[in-house]
């Protein structure tokens, strides 16, 4: 409980908060009485509260299920069904994804859950654990990454050697052209000093 002294200081240019200490001390005494009271009277105090440790979730949390659904409300729809997000731990519907996120993850519905906002301390050989468990997926990336790169050079390879196949058939076939080209030349000569019109029949 906090309480304001009413009277500001003498110094118009002094706006700091002023406190009661004699209002606290008054208060601490008050305490401490009824706490030796309670003592001698054999009052047992209420234990406090034991929450758990705050957890990770092991559940994924449905944002998009609604997405782009119409529904129709009336004053007797229950609030779980109205427009928005429902929490039914709190029992109240938050409008957008965001502050339903940080109302999931905030103090009051930890608290309704029954954990505390303090989390565990991780041990020596759970720390260890981790940076294995990172290791090794790291290197399974590692791998994954070399095989499709190596598919990847591999395709590239293969279709540079089509091409250098191809280019080959063409030479090959243009040089078979210009000897028949040069044969051809020849031999019209010859029939031509024969008197033939030529040697072979053309197709029609």
């Amino acid at each position: 409980m906090k309480v304001r002294i009413s009277k500001m200081s003498m110094r118009p240019d002094d706006h700091r908060r002023k406190w009661n200490r004699e209002e606290y001390e008054r208060i601490a005494l008050q305490r401490l009485q009824d706490e030796i009271a309670e003592e001698e009277l054999g009052i047992p105090k209420q234990p406090a509260v034991k929450r758990e440790l705050l957890k990770q979730r092991d559940y994924k949390v449905d944002l998009e299920s609604k997405l782009g659904k119409s529904v129709v409300i009336n004053k007797n729809t229950p609030s779980s069904q109205t427009g928005g997000y429902y929490c039914n731990v709190c029992d109240c519907v938050v409008k957008d994804s965001i502050n339903f996120l940080d109302h999931i993850n905030g103090t009051k519905h930890q608290r309704n859950l029954g954990m505390s906002m303090k989390i565990e301390r991780s041990t020596l050989e759970q720390v260890k654990a981790r940076f294995a468990m990172n290791k090794k997926k790291l290197e399974e990336k590692k791998k994954d990454y070399d095989l499709e790169q190596r598919v990847k050079e591999l395709k590239e390879e293969e279709e540079k050697i089509k091409e250098y196949r191809k280019e080959k058939r063409k030479d090959k076939k243009r040089k078979i052209e210009e000897v028949n080209e040069d044969n051809g030349g020849a031999s019209d000569e010859m029939a031509a000093i024969m008197g033939f019109s030529g040697f072979g029949s053309k197709k029609k």
